[in-house]
């Protein structure tokens, strides 16, 4: 009995030795912090690096993750975005203020599980504007305040100091009651609990976290991310889009295929890639924008005149590059949606004029100078000179009659005696399979009627 006694103790102590040693491994640990910064205007690529940043840290078992924040702001879309990466992660989130935290960057600094500032920084200021700097409708501002309510209630912060930075008048006793906005300084957001406390620093911020024995690693950006991140910027998608226009205008003024078309091509795959990759163009929406492109070739190439096919394909080249630009639709929020859809199309609409335009501008001016002027014949052949575009095979087919080889709206080809000739109707449209019978030749086509 005593030796089964000494067994058992010897056993338990054994294993609280282990135990100790297990424990004793764990503290002198050392922490994985892995940082990235926030020090631009949130857009598209803020929102990409923060979920890059956000998965890697978790592909690389981070303990604990750091934002070095200085922004005035951005796009509400992208901080909505950024907000919920930030509240879904299964690593805790510190952000160091280094300085400003204005509107889109007090929503996500809020967001974050422990918030610290350097000295001279603030938080708040969150009403949304247009790019003006206007005051956007309560529409807008009514989103705005119940995000940052909820986001304030989600990591056990005062959800009524959150809606006053955003809505003046809300009244908090002692805090807010200027019918201003409401920012803190570093010393009121500490007072408040939108602050655990002032450093100087990232190291300064994780000692004063209990946190001795870390190993920082930084978020570094590929040279693929950083390109992603400057093709998806909205700038530049308008610029690519006045390529796509341009290089296709320019190819249906010259024959075959050539240096425009390829241009075009190009620009289409540097615009829709990166959107692609980043998950806001979807391969529907892609194909839509193809379909137009073959809608207006087909009314072109095929079918004589501008009409319902082409303007169907105009439509759907701009519903494909708008809702590219735009991510998955979210049928809670409609004014978000609407927000971005009008934001993305008034981008395309504008890119489209322009491109329309200047390419209106430049094809004159190639065609009537020196260094490009032999792509276009500049020789007038005057009838008094003997010069006629009249053939003899044409003329002689006045008085005959055939049948509408396409629909003459008001050119399209006709067929007589199983031979095919450009022509046009004399009034109105005519249908294909209709008969005709040739009236007149204007301008190297034959004129006709219906019979």
């Amino acid at each position: 009995m005593k030796k089964l006694i000494s067994i058992t103790i010897l056993l338990i102590s054994s294993i609280l030795s282990v135990h100790q040693e297990v424990h004793a491994n764990t503290d002198s640990a050392s922490v994985m912090v892995y940082t990235f910064d926030m020090k631009e205007m949130i857009a598209p690529p803020v929102w990409r690096t923060t979920k890059n940043a956000i998965e890697r840290a978790i592909e690389q078992k981070a303990d604990l993750i750091v934002i070095h924040m200085n922004t005035y702001g951005g796009t509400l879309d992208d901080a909505d975005s950024i907000r919920t990466k930030i509240l879904n992660s299964t690593i805790p989130v510190y952000i160091f203020i280094d300085k400003n935290a204005a509107s889109a960057g007090a929503l996500i600094s809020i967001a974050c599980d422990s918030i610290y500032m350097a000295p001279g920084s603030s938080i708040g200021a969150a009403t949304v504007v247009n790019q003006s700097g206007e005051q956007m409708p309560d529409k807008y501002q009514s989103y705005m305040r119940s995000m940052m309510r909820a986001t304030a209630e989600a990591k056990n912060r005062d959800p009524k100091i959150a809606q006053a930075m955003v809505d003046p008048k809300v009244y908090v006793p002692g805090i807010s009651d200027s019918g201003q906005v409401l920012t803190f300084t570093v010393s009121e957001a500490i007072q408040h609990g939108f602050c655990e406390a002032k450093v100087e620093n990232i190291n300064e911020l994780l000692q004063h976290a209990g946190i001795q024995n870390y190993k920082v690693v930084p978020h570094e950006i590929s040279a693929t991310d950083k390109m992603i991140g400057w093709l998806i910027n909205p700038f530049v998608s308008g610029i690519l889009i006045m390529l796509i226009i341009g290089g296709i205008y320019f190819e249906l003024q010259t024959p075959g295929i050539g240096f425009p078309l390829a241009a075009a091509f190009v620009a289409a795959m540097l615009y829709f890639a990166p959107l692609y990759l980043e998950g806001l163009a979807n391969h529907w929406e892609i194909i839509v924008f193809i379909v137009g492109v073959a809608l207006i070739a087909v009314e072109i190439f095929a079918i004589p005149g501008f009409g319902v096919i082409g303007v169907l394909g105009l439509v759907l080249m701009i519903i494909g590059l708008t809702l590219s630009m735009v991510g998955n639709i979210n049928p809670i929020n409609i004014e978000a949606n609407i927000s971005q859809i009008t934001k993305a199309l008034s981008i395309v609409v504008i890119a489209f004029f322009l491109a329309i335009t200047a390419s209106i501008m430049l094809s004159k001016k190639l065609f009537t100078s020196r260094a490009f002027g032999h792509l276009a014949l500049t020789k007038t052949q005057n009838v008094d000179e003997g010069y006629t575009s009249a053939s003899p095979d044409y003329t002689a087919r006045i008085g005959q009659q055939g049948i509408a080889y396409t629909m003459l709206r008001p050119a399209g080809k006709i067929m007589i005696d199983n031979e095919l000739y450009d022509a046009t109707a004399r009034s109105g449209l005519i249908e294909k399979g209709v008969r005709i019978v040739v009236v007149g030749y204007l301008n190297a086509q034959l004129v006709v009627k219906k019979l």
